[in-house]
């Protein structure tokens, strides 16, 4: 039963230690829809659109590498406006988080008795610094076509 109980307390903290996206409501969520259907888009859209909610999020606590903590973060901004009926977000950007390497190190001593000792440690933290991102879940009317340009600007 202890074991049990040990197991559960562990997946809790794990999963707690996860990173979750916010959502800040600005307007009616839609049905929920497909990430895949989800386009990113870098400047607004042409033609009209709604904003859904404001999304933040961030790569998580273990990925490496920039490129693929970037993916994390678009792919968990696709998702939560797939789960508003978003079929866009409107990219606001990335910062660093807090964390990366560290090293610590520790001496004690005491004594017991007529005894006496001393002892020491030495701790190597190399957790990634992760990335956050924010964006805007946004409903477009009529959304171009992917592999399409743009129309010009006159």
């Amino acid at each position: 039963m202890k074991m049990q109980a040990a197991m559960v307390l562990c997946m809790a903290l794990l999963a707690g230690g996860c990173a979750s996206t916010s959502k800040v409501m600005l307007g009616p969520a839609r049905p929920a829809i497909s990430p895949e259907q989800v386009q990113v888009y870098y400047t607004p859209p042409p033609g009209r659109y709604d904003e859904i909610a404001v999304l933040e999020t961030s790569s998580g606590g273990f990925t490496y590498g920039e490129q693929n903590k970037m993916n994390a973060v678009i792919g968990k901004l696709r998702t939560a406006a797939a789960e508003l009926g978003a079929n866009g977000v409107l990219f606001q950007g990335t910062a660093e988080g807090y964390g990366g390497s560290s090293i610590g190190i520790g001496v004690g001593g005491g004594s017991f008795g007529r005894r006496s000792y001393t002892s020491g440690g030495v701790g190597v933290s190399v957790s990634p610094t992760p990335k956050h991102g924010a964006g805007i879940a946004i409903y477009v009317y009529d959304p171009p076509r992917r592999g399409t340009a743009p129309p010009p600007v006159d």
